[in-house]
């Protein structure tokens, strides 16, 4: 998406209350990134576009968002004309997504800031958060990715990650936006805003967008696992699976088992071992590298897993295989 193209779709944005609409923040910052803002803008305004041509529908109410209101200036230099933080808003909101980038960890020491988050939170539907936005959300006690009754899992790492890149973001926040959509609009409408908005990841969000009855569970936890399986090097969620899945979290655990025999979270470690098990014999790579490119976090959490699973640390473990097959 153009800098123009972001730009245009974020002015024509009304920001007045309209009663029956959906309520969807983007809370922004000096310096923040708008590769995954600016994609939840254009999945909404797709949704309203063919919602007006349709019969009824749901619509969405978009607002930008900044603690002290007026223009915020983007890490792309990008300008965006925002709302700022008052007391209308503790009504809550849909769904409330914070923007990643340099500006998202700067804005971690407003206090000012925290204190709204932890107050809205409590009657917003959804908050996700955008790359680095997360770490705002972790100094506000805000669990990433919320919805009601749902928690997460306390093994998986933050997706704080070196490896989160734009093409990701934008991904990641399409993703729950065309969930939301789904529900509203059905998937046929969630399936036309993705072709027209990321037709090249369309084959990434198939459960998603799949009619409803067209994937059985069993069909959509087996597409949940091969997803697992090519991410498990990034730092993912089981959250995030679930949403791949298109299910609830508490329902996809439970399918997961019955389809898989083992947890996602022990699934996920499992296929992260394997990783670290190849690269330790293959590479000459440090432990603590290893552990942030196969998501494991950090070379001593990697250690202590390490111990657990495999009764050795990951060096001996390096000294043993490559004694093994001889190098």
């Amino acid at each position: 998406m153009t800098c123009a193209s972001l730009e245009s779709a974020m002015l024509r944005w009304v920001h007045a209350p309209n009663k029956g609409m959906r309520r969807i923040a983007i809370l922004m910052f000096n310096d923040c990134s708008l590769q995954g803002a600016g994609v939840v803008a254009e999945v909404f305004q797709a949704a309203n576009e063919l919602a007006s041509s349709a019969s009824g529908g749901c619509s969405y109410d978009v607002c930008f968002l900044s603690a002290d209101g007026g223009m915020v200036t983007s890490s792309s230099s990008l300008r965006v004309w925002t709302d700022g933080l008052d007391a209308r808003h503790y009504g809550g909101f849909d769904a409330l997504y914070v923007a990643g980038g340099k500006g998202a960890l700067a804005a971690v020491k407003d206090e000012r800031l925290i204190a709204w988050l932890r107050r809205v939170r409590r009657n917003t539907g959804m908050i996700r958060p955008i790359a680095e936005g997360r770490a705002l959300l972790d100094a506000a006690y805000v669990p990433d990715a919320i919805e009601p009754n749902e928690s997460r899992d306390p093994s998986m790492p933050s997706r704080q990650s070196e490896q989160s890149g734009d093409a990701g973001d934008r991904l990641e926040s399409m993703r729950s936006a065309l969930a939301m959509i789904k529900r509203d609009l059905g998937a046929g409408a969630a399936r036309s805003v993705a072709e027209r908005l990321l037709a090249d990841s369309c084959s990434n969000l198939a459960p998603l967008l799949s009619e409803d009855g067209a994937l059985t569970p069993g069909d959509k936890v087996r597409a949940a696992a091969r997803w697992l399986q090519e991410n498990c090097q990034q730092s993912i969620s089981i959250a995030d699976a679930a949403q791949f899945a298109a299910m609830s979290e508490r329902n996809f655990l439970r399918r997961f088992k019955m389809e898989m025999g083992i947890t996602p979270s022990s699934f996920l470690l499992h296929e992260r071992l394997a990783v670290t098990c190849s690269l330790l014999t293959e590479s000459e790579l440090p432990v603590d590298k290893i552990a942030r490119r196969t998501g494991m976090g950090n070379g001593d959490r990697l250690a202590k897993v390490f111990r657990k699973r495999m009764r050795i640390s990951p060096t001996e473990f390096r000294i043993q295989s490559r004694r093994m097959v001889g190098q």
